[in-house]
């Protein structure tokens, strides 16, 4: 166990040393495996991964996903959502706020990117929340916490990539993240309930919408929430696979996007070239994840730290508690991507032999590393809505987090507590 934690201490070092982390855990991992063995038995394993993994038909679901939620960017939707949200929810006094949280959610469903979400929203939703008067700690806070949703509510990259590295059912994993997604709905527009009931000029009420009006908003959106049924409705139902859905998903973008008339050959090539990027950045990342990975395995870490809390007689929950503070911990300084990649090839082997399943220590740990895109002082959605909004501080941004931050504890801590939360919805497939 000592080697191990010499391994994860070196690794930690490389990537502060500024290595990009597939590089990094790719590269330990050969070494140490030729370290442990000899070079030709190196040479093998990481051949035989890069064959097994390009030949795994569950990576198709990454780059088709991917490509549907670039279409769906390119449709700027997001101002669709918006107007929408607002038009029922403006009049209420902090309205706007609850319109930008209803509006990531319904971006995030298509998009599966928080950087994404929380990109496109600060655009779309800051200038009207400046414009009627509100205090911009509620407005960042709003925007940077609704951004989160993305990697949560399906379809989400992060439990694509969970799914494939654990060999977890992408199906059931999508399932399991729309309770959870819900929760984290409801839980930050009370916060922003708190926070305007406790100082109602911070986020003052908006004009009526008539219901004419409403309504023609509403239709503007409905293809976007016949996409969302159809895939994640095809995938609960079982008439078709992840992967097929993820098809018909990005041929339902492709259609969407040519009937609002916004794309041209250069925007469709651009869209294409984007995609190829992201899911080359993606495959690469989990290459090293994964051959870290069988490092792991043959260096034995996981099953004597899985033995060594055996013998600890720790509860399950009680592990469960440490990884989740770990996770927060961890979020102080690193980004989520990089905290699962370097978490999951420790931590499943043990959740594994303590029976815990699979479905739900995912969703949990997508909560958490959630949680760390709005912390200090890596906040990920921090400083994306910074490089937005440059006439805004960091402090201004994180003390309006405060409120939403408080909600995803207490999520967290529900999700704990009550696994059927997240299980009822998956075993009823």
């Amino acid at each position: 166990m000592l080697e191990g934690a010499l391994v994860l201490l070196g690794l930690m070092l490389v990537l502060l040393a500024g290595m990009p982390i597939a590089f990094a855990l790719g590269g330990i991992a050969y070494l140490g495996i030729w370290w442990l063995r000899n070079m030709t038995v190196a040479n093998t394993i990481t051949v035989n991964q890069i064959f097994d993994l390009a030949q795994t038909h569950t990576f198709t679901v990454l780059p088709l996903f991917i490509l549907m939620g670039n279409l769906i960017a390119r449709a700027r939707i997001s101002h669709d959502l918006y107007a929408a949200s607002n038009a029922f929810m403006g009049h209420y006094r902090g309205g706007l706020a609850m319109a930008t949280i209803a509006a990531c959610a319904g971006f995030s469903a298509v998009s599966g990117s928080s950087m994404a979400t929380a990109s496109t929203m600060s655009r779309v939703a800051m200038p009207p929340m400046r414009k009627l008067g509100y205090h911009d700690s509620l407005a960042a806070g709003s925007i940077t916490a609704g951004g989160t949703l993305g990697i949560l509510i399906p379809p989400s990259v992060i439990l694509l990539i969970y799914g494939i590295l654990t060999s977890t059912n992408i199906g059931k994993l999508f399932i399991a993240g729309i309770v959870p997604g819900l929760l984290a709905v409801i839980g930050y527009l009370l916060a922003i309930v708190v926070v305007t009931r406790l100082n109602p000029a911070a986020g003052p009420a908006g004009p009526r919408t008539p219901w004419p009006e409403r309504m023609r908003l509403l239709v503007g959106v409905g293809p976007v929430v016949v996409l969302f049924v159809l895939v994640l409705g095809g995938i609960y139902l079982g008439v078709f696979t992840p992967t097929e859905a993820a098809g018909i998903g990005a041929a339902g973008a492709f259609l969407f996007v040519l009937a609002r008339r916004r794309l041209s050959w250069t925007g469709l090539w651009d869209i294409l070239a984007e995609s190829a990027r992201t899911s080359a950045m993606m495959i690469a990342l989990l290459f090293g994840a994964t051959l870290f990975n069988n490092f792991l395995d043959l260096l034995g870490f996981a099953r004597a730290l899985s033995d060594w809390l055996n013998a600890m007689d720790v509860s399950p929950m009680m592990v469960l508690l440490a990884m989740m503070a770990v996770y927060l911990v961890l979020g102080l300084f690193l980004e989520s991507l990089s905290m699962m990649l370097l978490t999951i090839p420790i931590f499943f082997p043990i959740t594994q032999a303590l029976g815990i399943d699979p479905v739900w220590f995912g969703i949990l740990v997508v909560v958490a590393i959630e949680i760390s895109l709005i912390t200090p002082p890596v906040g990920l959605n921090v400083f994306i809505l910074k490089i937005m909004v440059r006439n805004i501080t960091l402090v201004t941004i994180f003390r309006g987090i405060l409120p939403f931050f408080i909600a995803d504890l207490v999520r967290l801590a529900i999700l704990l507590a009550f696994p059927a939360l997240v299980l009822f919805l998956p075993r009823m497939m």
